[in-house]
């Protein structure tokens, strides 16, 4: 008796082989896509860092693309008897996967987080504005380059079908599958070493890729006397690991105009208790000093920049000074002491810098002053023709300070680092803060629901309920917020993700650009 193999059967065959070769080259692709990811996070520094994240990149995008042809694809290739049909809706999921793929990269790019239920807030929020904006030819553009990419999909999977003969002769499916298998089994074992040993240029790229697991093993180490847990959480409170040694300040060109008729005050107390209350002034609580110490809150309150980057910024002008100044308007400045060479354009002695006040001749008066000074500046005058903002820089209780204003404060949470941008905005300067600050304007509703800044070793993320405190090797501690107590509660690694990314947005990844 013949055996032979029916036209149904030879069909399947001939359907597998060809959705193998498809999910092939979109694995390339897939992988070309997420490149995105790496050239927008901090580099690993060091060649086992880069080597693990080359094998972890090739063989974590391969896996989630082979597991969407395994799920989406193959089943199809067994039950639509039709071969046209089975292209047809392969290249429609396939170019519908890598859009969602782009997607989530862009949205990594901009704010730190994958696509997943906690940003789903955020990604609406987005959608409603790119909506609002968006007109019918943006809409078409989207739509015909959807429609481009579907057609890239079609002709590829069409040549592959008219090519499968051929393609199989090479033989190719088993060095191409070891070569990815190979890849994944590496980067786990070195992602496994990386977390016992705390080994930051491989842990540090934990949440790069969406959908990322990596594998861990201290509790089956630590069975069989391979780690000592003890020793390892030890190591983990304690170790500390900057990868951001550089700043591109501002991270774009600034293009503004001011207002030569409005006139800013910014005062920052320095020695002395805070007034409880200035007449004239409004008292905003929730006020945050996240500083180490006072010479770090004073470049904090000039730059808007966390401490993170303070070594960086001492060859750059601040652009709260710089902007105005050379835009004609009259700046004061007035510092004790300080060590910034490119502060002395704008330092003025006690004298001038009280006297350009009170004949309101300055523009922009910034002030670090003592509390007696304090007093003394803040005359019916002075707060009739300025709008002020006083903070304490020397606080007793950092997480309970307050902030004296007479313009009205939209912000739920602010910090320093909002100063500066918020004084370049009442002059009139409508320039994104994002390219020049980590703070925001404090006229205006953030679109961040936290405050996130760096004090010493540590990253700090303040919501409205909770303190937390992240070591850069990715160790976290919470504290509510009111009362200082530790809380032994789950903590959004989506906002922690986005929060550091924020951070992250001044490291010096690209050349220098200045400011216009």
């Amino acid at each position: 008796m013949i055996l032979a193999e029916t036209p149904r059967r030879k069909l399947v065959t001939q359907l597998v082989n060809w959705g193998h070769w498809f999910a092939l080259l979109n694995i390339v692709i897939a992988v070309t896509i997420a490149a995105i990811y790496i050239l927008n996070s901090p580099a690993p520094g060091s060649a086992v860092g880069t080597f693990y994240l080359f094998t972890n990149w090739i063989s974590h995008i391969g896996f989630l693309t082979f597991f969407g042809f395994v799920i989406l694809i193959l089943p199809l290739c067994y039950l639509v008897p039709n071969a046209k049909a089975v292209k047809v809706l392969s290249s429609v999921l396939a170019a519908l996967g890598l859009a969602l793929l782009a997607f989530d990269a862009l949205l990594y790019n901009k704010y730190g987080v994958h696509l997943s239920i906690n940003s789903a807030q955020l990604i609406r929020n987005e959608t409603q504005t790119a909506m609002a904006q968006f007109g019918w030819q943006q809409w078409g553009f989207l739509l015909l380059l959807f429609v481009v990419w579907l057609s890239f999909q079609l002709i590829v999977a069409n040549a592959l079908w008219q090519r499968i003969g051929r393609l199989q002769k090479r033989k190719l499916g088993l060095p191409i599958s070891s070569f990815f298998v190979s890849c994944f089994v590496i980067s786990h074992a070195l992602h496994v070493w990386a977390d016992a040993k705390l080994y930051q240029p491989i842990v540090q790229q934990d949440n790069m890729f969406p959908l990322s697991y990596p594998a861990t093993a201290k509790t089956l180490m630590a069975k069989y006397s391979l780690l000592d847990i003890e020793d390892y959480q030890q190591r983990k409170a304690l170790q500390f690991n900057k990868t951001i040694n550089g700043i591109t300040y501002p991270a774009d060109p600034v293009y503004c105009s001011v207002d030569s008729s409005k006139k800013v005050l910014l005062l920052s107390l320095v020695a002395g208790e805070m007034p409880t209350s200035i007449v004239g002034l409004s008292k905003f609580e929730h006020h945050y000093l996240l500083q180490s110490s006072l010479e770090y809150g004073i470049t904090t309150v000039l730059y808007g920049l966390p401490e993170l980057y303070h070594d960086a910024l001492q060859k750059y002008s601040p652009l709260l000074l710089q902007i105005p100044s050379s835009l004609g308007l009259n700046v004061s400045l007035y510092l004790d002491n300080t060590k910034n060479q490119q502060l002395r354009t704008y330092q003025q002695n006690w004298q001038q810098f009280k006297q350009n006040l009170f004949n309101a001749s300055s523009n922009l008066s910034v002030g670090f002053v003592k509390a007696e000074q304090l007093n003394e500046l803040l005359t019916e005058s002075v707060l009739s023709q300025y709008q002020v903002i006083v903070t304490n820089l020397v606080a007793q209780n950092p997480l309970n300070n307050s902030l004296l204003t007479n313009i009205s404060v939209n912000k739920s949470m602010t910090s320093l680092e909002d100063l500066a941008p918020t004084a370049l905005h009442l002059m009139g300067c409508a320039a994104q803060t994002t390219t020049y600050s980590t703070g925001d304007t404090l006229t205006q509703k953030s679109k961040l629901n936290y405050i996130v800044s760096t004090q010493g070793s540590k990253v700090l993320l303040l919501t409205n309920e909770q303190r937390i405190e992240i070591m850069s090797n990715g160790n976290v501690r919470v504290f509510d917020l009111n009362t200082g107590d530790e809380a032994f509660s789950q903590v959004n690694t989506n906002i922690l993700s986005q929060g550091i990314k924020h951070l992250s947005h001044f490291s010096a990844k690209r050349s220098n650009k200045p400011y216009k």
